[in-house]
């Protein structure tokens, strides 16, 4: 109830205020769990993914614990659904939280470099994400949110084609640091990829 009323208030409040541009929707899987990855520059980025996606494909995003203790705002983001991870190593319980989302065929959402972004350069990623994939043997979808600027400054949201970094289904899940590596850096190649983009769709 309080995630619906919220999204639906943002994205009023984004696509006609902010107006904000949705690109590539088709792209988003309709149904069964995935891993939503995208660039980080704002604190508006979690709350333009999430009133971008369609309301039947709420999402869980992984949050530095931190921010739970902010007097309203932690309480704010545990009732959107958000859930805390410890930064700076392996955070057991917020890998196991995240992995059990999607075996339930939800969405969770990740911002591979760990932390916002100053200017257009992403940062290097971190392996998190492709772990998460692997081991839950579910797609990635990769995301740019671009523009943000300003108040009142346009911008985008483009969605681009899920990476399949294993076989959906497929029990062999081992995968070597090395491998998890390369594929954090393809996922964050195709994040770069959109946000190259300048107009049309993607996919």
């Amino acid at each position: 109830m309080f995630y619906g009323f919220a999204r639906f208030i943002c994205r009023f409040f984004l696509l006609t205020v902010r107006r904000l541009e949705i690109r590539g929707a088709g792209n988003i899987p309709r149904q069964g769990g995935f891993l939503l990855v995208s660039n980080h520059r704002s604190y508006w980025d979690p709350i333009i993914i999430g009133c971008a996606l369609p309301k039947s494909r709420r999402i869980y995003f992984m949050a530095k614990r931190e921010l739970f203790k902010i007097p309203v705002l932690g309480w704010l983001i545990d009732m959107l659904g958000a859930f805390p991870v410890k930064r700076g190593g392996a955070d057991r319980t917020a890998i196991r939280t995240a992995l059990d989302h999607l075996s339930a065929g939800r969405v969770v959402g990740i911002f591979p470099e760990g932390t916002r972004s100053k200017n257009e350069d992403m940062l290097d990623p971190h392996r998190g994400a492709a772990m998460l994939s692997t081991k839950a043997s579910v797609p990635v979808l990769p995301v740019a949110v671009i523009g943000f600027k300003g108040f009142l400054s346009k911008a985008s949201i483009v969605f681009g084609p899920p990476i399949y970094l294993v076989k959906t289904g497929s029990k062999d899940r081992r995968v070597s640091r090395e491998d998890l590596e390369t594929m954090s850096r393809t996922i964050m190649n195709e994040v770069a990829v959109l946000m190259a983009a300048k107009s049309g769709d993607i996919g």
